[in-house]
C-alpha cells in the first residue's frame, strides 16, 4: 500500500470510528434528535477529508448518501439505519483505498 493510500485508509478508519461513538452514546441515551444533531454535524466534517484524502468523485457519492424512507415509527431504528449506511460506505472505501479487508472499528 502507497503511502498516501495508507494515510487515506487511516483517514477513514478514523471517521468510522468517530461515527461508532456517536451511534453508541446515542444508543445509550436513547436521544435520536440529538444523534442526527452529531451525525450531521460528522458528515459535514467527513465529506472535506474524503474529498482532500481519497477524492473528489468519493466525497460526492458520500454527500449524496441519503437514507431511504422508513416505515416502522421507530427512531432509534431509522437512526441505526443512517449509521449503517455512512459506516457500510466507509467500510467498501476503506478496503477499495487499502486494496484489501479493512479493520472494521468496533460495530454498530
Amino acid at each position: 500500500m502507497s503511502g498516501a493510500g495508507k494515510v487515506a485508509q487511516d483517514v477513514i478508519q478514523r471517521q468510522i470510528k468517530e461515527l461508532d461513538e456517536i451511534a453508541n452514546r446515542t444508543t445509550m441515551d436513547l436521544n435520536t434528535v440529538a444523534g442526527s444533531e452529531r451525525v450531521a454535524k460528522w458528515k459535514a466534517r467527513t465529506a472535506p477529508l474524503l474529498a482532500q484524502f481519497v477524492g473528489m468523485k468519493e466525497a460526492q457519492e458520500f454527500v449524496d448518501k441519503r437514507p431511504g424512507p422508513s416505515f416502522t415509527n421507530d427512531l432509534l431504528e431509522e437512526f441505526s439505519d443512517e449509521v449503517d449506511l455512512y459506516r457500510s460506505y466507509l467500510v467498501a472505501l476503506s478496503k477499495k483505498v487499502g486494496g484489501g479487508p479493512a479493520a472494521a472499528c468496533g460495530s454498530s
